[in-house]
């Protein structure tokens, strides 16, 4: 495959409800989709990343220097003979999470226009071994009002999701009330997780401890700010509690994920496709977790557009040993999609392969154009 040129879009996507956490507020999100252009033309791939400064410190405008940086190495492939080369050459970039986003979204729109040339699903590049067809995505509730929690909680019972995740913030009676009304709506046989994206410190974790076991929480997401040393009491603590704690955003590298495995605070790390920089880099990682015995969750970011959605999608349906899936809330969360298919899970969280090459998704140019926050940056291949 030879690569003509690279095209970055960045674009908005709104949402249909406001949908809030610690770290955020608002109703759109900013993302960055790339468009590689290969075989005179003829051959394109789409990709997406999700640059969010509270997780690998990026945005649109870094994602965008990032991605000039990489293609402008030597040793940047703009001729693929196949995946492996492709990963071959991230391997060797450095561990750096401050591009994660950016790579994400380039090599997912390679991977695309590599298995469409080869009229393949891009799950034919994954690994087999740990492979399914079928997953259930559980569901992500934001930080708001009781009302629209109850909302939120009846369309949870009709689609017959029984894995919640819910976002939660710094004030422990606003927390108690929430977790109230959810436990009340979707009853004991729900599983409830809580992520708190980093925002309490000791003292504060402490005070949620008899909230954590009043409403059987089983695992807290990043309780505390990446590289707190409070960590192993904290673990401690929520373990007597009968809650396992997650890592997501002290775990986007190679190098932080082999910093916890020797501290051992955190039993579950957060996996998903943009924080982590794409399939290479998380099919490492996911080798190295399987290796130490660290439980898993494959996630998603707040606002992915179809094209992410299917790359998810995909990374899911080859672990079937993750201990959670989140992902493909197109439907659900998003006021207009940047695809044509709806990637949305089915009832109780059903979802299997995306049939057709590539992602098994295409771009409606249209409401490309429409999201785009201004015109697309151009990277030509050299010479």
């Amino acid at each position: 495959m030879r690569i003509e040129e690279i095209l970055i879009y960045p674009i908005e996507l709104t949402f249909i409800t406001d949908f809030s956490h610690s770290m955020k507020e608002g109703r759109s999100v900013k993302n960055v989709i790339v468009e590689v252009l290969a075989d005179k033309g003829d051959l394109t791939g789409f990709g997406e990343g999700a640059p969010r400064r509270y997780v690998t410190g990026e945005d649109q405008v870094t994602a965008l220097a990032s991605l000039k940086t990489i293609t402008g190495r030597k040793d940047f492939p703009w001729n693929i003979e196949d995946h492996t080369q492709l990963w071959s050459f991230i391997k060797n970039l450095p561990d750096d999470k401050g591009s994660n986003s950016a790579l994400c979204a380039l090599e997912i729109a390679l991977l695309d226009a590599l298995a469409k040339k080869g009229n393949i699903g891009i799950r034919q590049f994954l690994p087999p071994d740990h492979s399914t067809e079928l997953i259930h995505y559980g569901v992500i509730l934001p930080i708001a009002t009781v009302d629209k929690l109850e909302h939120f909680c009846k369309q949870i019972n009709l689609f017959k999701i029984d894995k919640v995740r819910v976002k939660v913030g710094p004030d422990l009676e606003w927390n108690i009330k929430s977790l109230d009304c959810i436990r009340q709506a979707l009853g004991d046989g729900c599983e409830i997780r809580i992520d708190v994206n980093g925002c309490w410190d000791k003292a504060l974790a402490i005070k949620h401890l008899s909230f954590i076991n009043s409403f059987h929480v089983t695992v807290v997401e990043q309780p505390l700010p990446p590289g707190d040393k409070a960590y192993p009491d904290v673990a401690k603590a929520f373990k007597e509690a009968g809650a396992e704690l997650m890592a997501d955003e002290s775990a986007c590298s190679m190098g932080e994920i082999i910093e916890i495995e020797k501290e051992r605070s955190f039993s579950m790390i957060n996996v998903r496709l943009s924080k982590c920089g794409g399939f290479g880099r998380c099919i490492a990682m996911l080798d190295y977790l399987r290796k130490a015995a660290i439980r898993f969750q494959i996630g998603c970011h707040l606002g992915e557009s179809g094209i992410l959605s299917a790359a998810g999608r995909a990374l899911a349906l080859s672990c079937a040993d993750a201990s959670y899936f989140d992902g493909s809330y197109d439907s659900y969360l998003l006021s207009e999609n940047l695809t044509t298919r709806d990637v949305t899970f089915d009832l109780g969280g059903a979802a299997g392969e995306i049939p057709g090459p590539g992602l098994g998704v295409e771009v409606d140019r249209a409401k490309l154009r429409k999201m785009s926050l201004r015109k697309a940056v151009s990277i030509k291949r050299p010479g």
